[in-house]
Parts: C-alpha cells; sequence; structure tokens
C-alpha cells in the first residue's frame, strides 16, 4: 500500500505527551510547511497558520480554552507545540480551507513521529479580547476565525487501534 495511505489508515489523535522532548525545527518546518498545501478553495488560501513554541504563550492559549469549556484542566494535554489555524471569514469557503490545512498538518506530524490532536474552541479564543489582543500583538489583521488549535509533541505510549469502519460508510452509484 502507498505511504500515503497508510498513514491516513493509521493515524490517530494523541493525548499524552512527553513534556520536555522538543520537536526539531525541520519537523516542525515540514508540518507547517504541508499545511501551506492544503487544498482551498478556488485556491484562495484563506487559512493562516500560527506557530507557538513559547512555553508562556502555551500555557496563556490552554487557559483561554479551558476557560471556554469552563474548565481548569490543560485542553492541550501538556503538548508543547500549538498550531492555529484561522481563516479570513470573508471567503465562503474558509471553514473547509482551515480544515484541511489541520488535516494535512495532522498527516505530516505522523508521518514524522510526532503526535498530534484537534482541539476545538479556537473560534471562541479568538472572539474573546484576550484572543483579539494577541492577533493584534502579532500584527495580525483581518477578519479570521479561529478553525482549530493542532497541538504537537512525541508521543508518551502507543496509539491505540482504529474504531472499526461503521456500516454503510459508503454508497454507490454505478
Amino acid at each position: 500500500m502507498a505511504e500515503t495511505l497508510t498513514t491516513l489508515k493509521t493515524r490517530r489523535s494523541c493525548r499524552s505527551y512527553y513534556k520536555r522532548k522538543k520537536i526539531e525545527p525541520e519537523k516542525l518546518d515540514a508540518i507547517l510547511e504541508a499545511g501551506t498545501y492544503a487544498a482551498s478553495g478556488m485556491g484562495r488560501q484563506s487559512a493562516i497558520i500560527i506557530a507557538v513554541t513559547n512555553r508562556e504563550m502555551r500555557d496563556r492559549l490552554s487557559k483561554l480554552n479551558a476557560a471556554v469549556m469552563g474548565s481548569d484542566k490543560d485542553p492541550f494535554y501538556g503538548a508543547p507545540v500549538v498550531l492555529i489555524v484561522l481563516a479570513d471569514k470573508s471567503v465562503p469557503t474558509y471553514v473547509y480551507d482551515g480544515s484541511l490545512v489541520l488535516g494535512n498538518m495532522m498527516n505530516a506530524a505522523f508521518d514524522l513521529g510526532i503526535g498530534s490532536c484537534w482541539i476545538h474552541r479556537a473560534k471562541q479564543v479568538f472572539e474573546s479580547e484576550p484572543g483579539k489582543q494577541i492577533l493584534k500583538d502579532l500584527g495580525i489583521e483581518g477578519n479570521y476565525e479561529g478553525i482549530g488549535h493542532l497541538i504537537l509533541g512525541y508521543p508518551n505510549g502507543a496509539y491505540k487501534d482504529p474504531a472499526p469502519r461503521k456500516e454503510n460508510y459508503i454508497y454507490r452509484i454505478k
């Protein structure tokens, strides 16, 4: 089977990370680059990616995300890196564009031995005043909506086996 198909069948979300094992810059760059090659509606590339490797900012984002879900637990499961995908709401396909960026980066991470998990609530975080301030401080202007956070790190343990595929997943018209 082709390597891509193997990755698609075996990649799983990771929720346990080695906290002190850093991702090599060249691997992080490769994951980010994979995101930039995601398909997008009419090739508009409406998404942007913010790569957070700074521990202080990572923890700040974790607290904002946890507050949205009414918790004080780390929604990033201790992962050392957070990639944030936002997309320009003026583009009709912005949610799909951002989702494809996240998917590309998850598959690239797995290929490189890096664990990942898509964490929701980016929309709410970046609609909040503290979230808007983060974007402003970064010089990011525009009509962006948070699509998702992608946490990255080296997995601490084995991946779970895939769940069986549901019946009637595929319908064919011949």
